[in-house]
């Protein structure tokens, strides 16, 4: 009987996909409306790949009279179009991102095309990574990244902000265009390596991208590219009628400058914009932790909240820092974390989150760790373990 039933839910599940693809293919999805079940029309796929020219990349020719790049065009595009949550999501994040792109490209005479690298690198996503390491909008690995000016290490992650990622992507790009002379190689670059081009172009005798037999991903790169803006140029077309209300708000904010000489936790920043920690980290990205480390930074804050930062966050800062360096516990011959934990009532992750300890560290007797018992915004020290001394930086 339990095989039986497995059968019929597999069998349900098929008929389910199938209708699916039926109705994905000929146009008659369904849609629940405010009136009842109404019908929402598709354009046939075989209609949406029906690419008539001409067609150019950042005012390149794409060679549509070769019938190898036609079905390379027609297979992204019908790959692209198959997953339409996706695309969704780029229409909903376009507005809130691209212009703040669009606006550094243009400031450096790059093709506006060149937008279209960022959606498929990570769907405008700051935090996505790939197998190989690579990170943030335009998806640089650690070393690439370091060589274009990005801080990358525990404390940062700049290819997680949109700005300096950008930045970075625009120095890459126009380097690998002045070096190889056209911006279909130089995407092409951007994704394999300027170095493995360079000897496939010499081992091929052509600098044609469309010519070139390459990786396959990196084959298929430019096309998915070119397969982005042909939709996001004109959704309606490809059956995405997207309203004003439906995209996420442009990202707006006020800069803030600060400097502390100690690791400062990100709550003061919050607190001395009106704002909240989640806001702070989702406005600069890349900062890793909860915490700054000392210097000087340029911080995001919420949009209207920077009039009255400056006199707030050196209030708070003051407080803070005299709360953070009587909080102090010396660690003891025989201490573990999880006993301190129960010892001051605090969540044992604290200790790592109030520290920037990781998972497996162990500490030593002599250590000094910051510990706010009960409540860490109110607490004063009450245990005689506590000492008044300054944390060691």
């Amino acid at each position: 009987m339990h095989r039986i039933r497995v059968d019929m839910f597999r069998a349900i599940q098929l008929v389910g996909l199938m209708v699916f693809i039926v109705l994905l293919f000929y146009g008659g999805a369904l849609a629940q409306s405010s009136g009842g079940i109404t019908a929402a029309v598709l354009p046939s796929l075989i209609e949406s790949v029906r690419v008539q020219g001409p067609l150019e990349f950042c005012g390149e020719a794409v060679p549509l009279d070769r019938q190898g790049v036609r079905e390379r065009l027609e297979k992204e595009l019908l790959l692209t179009l198959w997953d339409r949550p996706q695309v969704i999501l780029w229409l909903k994040r376009y507005p809130r991102y691209m212009p703040h792109i669009e606006k550094m490209l243009a400031a450096e005479n790059l093709p506006g095309d060149i937008k279209y690298l960022a959606i498929i690198e990570s769907a405008l996503r700051p935090h996505t990574g790939s197998p190989k390491g690579a990170v943030g909008f335009w998806q640089f690995t650690r070393d690439t990244g370091r060589i274009y000016g990005l801080q990358v290490d525990t404390r940062k992650d700049e290819r997680r902000n949109l700005f300096y990622s950008t930045a970075a992507a625009i120095r890459y790009l126009k380097y690998l265009y002045d070096d190889l002379g056209s911006w279909s190689l130089a995407a092409a670059a951007y994704n394999m390596g300027e170095e493995g081009l360079k000897a496939e172009i010499l081992a091929q005798e052509t600098g044609d991208y469309y010519s070139l037999y390459l990786y396959l991903e990196t084959q298929r790169y430019l096309f998915r590219a070119i397969a982005a803006k042909m939709i996001l140029a004109d959704p309606a077309k490809y059956g995405f009628k997207v309203t004003a209300e439906d995209v996420y708000p442009l990202l707006e904010f006020d800069k803030v400058q600060v400097e502390f000489d100690q690791d400062v936790g990100l709550q003061v920043l919050a607190r001395a914009a009106n704002s909240d920690f989640k806001t702070i980290k989702e406005l600069n990205p890349e900062i890793r932790g909860h915490y700054l480390a000392p210097g000087s930074h340029q911080v995001l804050i919420p949009r209207g909240t920077s009039e009255d930062f400056n006199r707030q966050f050196s209030e708070l800062l003051e407080q803070w820092l005299v709360r953070h360096s009587s909080m102090i516990y010396i660690v003891k011959k025989g201490d573990n974390l999880t006993a301190i934990a129960e010892r001051y009532n605090v969540p044992l992750p604290s200790l790592f989150i109030w520290n920037r300890l990781k998972v497996n560290q162990h500490i030593h007797p002599g250590d000094r760790l910051v510990i706010y018992p009960n409540n860490p915004e109110t607490a004063t020290p009450s245990h005689p373990e506590m000492s008044t001394e300054k944390e060691v930086p």
